[in-house]
């Protein structure tokens, strides 16, 4: 089975393969852009399976379907709402509100496995319905601060003040540009979906790191990169040799 990945947050992207990977569906192919998709689709053999997102960085996905004739099935992965997808009708198996569940996935990819033996027919749109719901695209909503307990009290930490997340002894820590770390009740793969990508960057497994909060970058060992930050001096940081390219990009 041929699966493919279209969506323009390459930390979600990478997220989803993950969680592909452990339903046993492995994908070779992540595009990130309507005009990347349109050109692949062109000069390609289609998959059996779509993973897209409706929101691209250059436009809606749907301007694929546009100029190329689909024949694939789609998941989509979206922050748009039920009432949004019920406006057009298209060879889609299911949809997935972002931040993706685990159990929502192994649902979706069991009924297209289900439905793999029929023939698939070319996909159609509505595309009168869907503009007139999505000429106001829907903003996605990030987190804004972090509820931590403190004692017997809560605390409210701002996600500006925030230099990075870690993990450490099975539990994931927020550091704050005061100096003090903060057990938080959620995962590093869970905060990939619940913080802005242009802030903020999963250098590693074990790392995520603010832009704003980095001193400063130098080589490493292996190819890989030393971050230093403003105040978080308690372990060194490291960008894995595998997620270089992708740090370097996304500075840019």
């Amino acid at each position: 089975m041929r699966v493919i990945i279209i969506e323009d947050e390459k930390p979600s992207a990478r997220r989803l393969k993950r969680m592909l990977a452990e339903v046993q569906i492995e994908t070779d192919i992540m595009l990130h852009s309507v005009e990347e998709s349109i050109d692949w689709f062109q000069n390609n053999e289609h998959p059996d399976l779509i993973f897209l997102d409706i929101q691209l960085s250059d436009g809606l996905s749907f301007e694929i379907f546009e100029t190329v004739e689909i024949k694939s099935a789609v998941i989509f992965t979206t922050a748009y709402d039920e009432y949004a997808l019920q406006a057009f009708k298209l060879n889609s198996i299911d949809y997935l509100l972002k931040p993706i569940d685990e159990d929502d996935l192994e649902k979706a990819v069991s009924k297209f496995k289900d439905r793999a033996p029929k023939k698939q027919q070319a996909v159609t749109l509505d595309f009168n319905d869907i503009k007139k719901l999505l000429v106001n695209p829907i903003e996605r909503e990030y987190k804004k601060r972090f509820s931590v307990k403190v004692g017997q009290h809560l605390k409210l930490i701002n996600i500006d003040d925030i230099e990075c997340f870690y993990s450490e002894n099975k539990g994931t820590y927020a550091f704050t540009s005061e100096g003090r770390n903060y057990l938080l009740d959620t995962t590093l793969e869970q905060l990939e979906d619940e913080l802005e990508p242009h802030k903020f960057f999963r250098i590693s497994r074990k790392f995520y790191v603010n832009v704003n909060a980095i001193a400063d970058m130098v080589s490493y060992t292996n190819s890989r990169l030393q971050i230093k930050l403003n105040t978080f001096k308690e372990q060194d940081v490291i960008v894995a040799r595998e997620r270089v390219k992708d740090f370097k990009e996304w500075l840019s």
